[in-house]
């Protein structure tokens, strides 16, 4: 990077101050720029983003370019009406005259992305910022260096630079960006860093979203079908080699229902990934060593169903299933973030609602049960950042879903509209003529006025 972070937020800002963002024709333009860029460099990104992460090529267009090209059209073909000022009642005390509300960017943004789906996470916030009519600067993670490089490259190569840009490295560039004044932060990542983005953002008054993560629960009910429920945690869990932030953390199931679903997840992992899922094409792997020995460093407490090998040099480690493990081992502790899943039987569904809400509050949430009852019981009694039921991961991809967390899991929602709101002021206007002007509303005042005062308002 030639300019420091201090001379390109300048010029940046300066761009969205000549009005370079505001006519919706360049926010559509970019928009099908950003797809044409996905389209054209696709195999560049999958290549990217299997060098960093073994993502399968799968998995890397289902979770990153695909989730993004239709956000990309659902944006392009919703923008016309997202930027039309809203009309709103007008009471009589204020009649003639008609309010709405104007929507307008917020002015420049940072975008703080993850390195788990580096393109999505990155990229999915931007379009928001960019169809609000923002200026932005996207900062993606050092720890994929290729997906990163190639983000710089062709955001540079397709965009317009003048208004958008990335800025590659490690902390120091995060830390020398956080210090200068954005109209809006947007990071994603863990708590520890996003308490740091929130002083930073703190110092100018900048609202910030923090899309954070947690130890998200999977519920299984007495009433759940066990079969489908053990196929589809074991893909939302092993999907990214468990490096989901919404993934499946730890499953609470009913305790007449545990060995089967250990018997069902056994045979589901064996369907995806055979009986040697380092040789699956189908199966991710660690992000780096730091990681790999963290997680392997996990596997000290409860027992070992399924997997609990790993590979350092390969950044592999199996899929993995546990039991007996305590609810205060370490395991239990933070979010796993990798392909381990504890597996802790409970008596009945109260007390696996009581241990989610001994404990901080979720980014999602997932309650397997054909009753329904059961259901509503989980969702009256527990908060989350959001929900899916009987499915794990799929509620993403709801467009009309925003998405976000909820206390320790985060604060604020986008995906679809929500990611044009976030990035949006709804400035209110009041219009009224000049005519009449009525001295009603003026001193001096009686006992008239008075009488008239409270009847408008009444």
């Amino acid at each position: 990077m030639s300019e420091s972070p201090a001379e390109l937020v300048k010029a940046v800002r300066a761009a969205y101050d000549r009005g370079v963002t505001r006519p919706v024709e360049w926010r559509i333009e970019q928009l099908q720029r950003m797809s044409a860029m996905l389209r054209e460099s696709e195999r560049s990104f999958l290549g990217a983003l299997s060098a960093d992460l073994g993502k399968p090529s799968f998995e890397g267009y289902a979770t990153e370019l695909g989730f993004l090209l239709k956000e990309l059209h659902d944006a392009r073909a919703n923008l016309p009406k997202w930027v039309k000022a809203k009309r709103v009642k007008a009471p009589l005390a204020v009649k003639p005259g008609h309010a709405d509300l104007v929507p307008e960017p917020l002015g420049v943004a940072l975008v703080i992305a993850p390195w788990n789906y580096p393109v999505q996470l990155l990229l999915a916030p931007m379009i928001g910022a960019i169809a609000a009519g923002n200026a932005v600067i996207g900062k993606p993670s050092e720890l994929t260096p290729r997906v990163a490089e190639l983000l710089a490259e062709r955001v540079e190569e397709y965009l317009d630079p003048e208004a958008i840009r990335i800025v590659t490295g490690g902390v120091p560039e995060t830390t020398a960006l956080l210090e200068e004044r954005f109209d809006h932060i947007f990071y994603t990542g863990n708590g520890r860093v996003g308490r740091v983005v929130m002083e930073a953002a703190a110092k100018h008054l900048t609202p910030v979203t923090l899309e954070l993560g947690g130890k998200s629960p999977t519920i299984i009910d007495r009433s759940a079908d066990v079969r489908t429920a053990a196929r589809r945690i074991a893909w939302g869990k092993f999907l990214n080699s468990g490096q989901t932030c919404i993934a499946p953390d730890y499953v609470l199931v009913h305790e007449d229902l545990e060995f089967r679903f250990l018997d069902e997840m056994q045979q589901a992992i064996d369907g995806f990934f055979g009986s040697d899922p380092q040789r699956s094409a189908d199966y991710g792997r660690v992000v780096n060593t730091h990681h790999h020995r963290r997680l392997m460093g996990l596997l000290g407490e409860g027992d070992v169903v399924i997997g609990g090998t790993g590979d350092e040099g390969d950044r592999y480690i199996a899929p993995t299933v546990l039991r007996n493990v305590a609810l205060d081992d370490p395991v239990m502790q933070e979010e796993i973030f990798g392909p381990i899943l504890p597996v802790i039987p409970v008596p009945d569904l109260r007390h696996a609602i009581d241990i989610v809400n001994a404990r901080e509050k979720p980014l999602a949430l997932y309650i397997f049960a054909e009753d329904r009852s059961a259901v509503d019981q989980v969702l009256a009694h527990t908060s989350s950042g959001g929900v899916c039921v009987n499915h794990t991961i799929m509620h993403i991809a709801v467009p009309d879903l925003p998405f976000g967390g909820v206390g320790e899991s985060g604060m604020g929602g986008y995906h679809g509209k929500a990611s044009f709101d976030i990035f949006t002021h709804y400035k209110p206007v009041l219009t009224k003529p000049s005519r009449p002007d009525p001295s009603v509303a003026y001193p001096p005042y009686g006992p008239v006025k008075t009488g008239i005062l409270r009847r408008l308002m009444s």
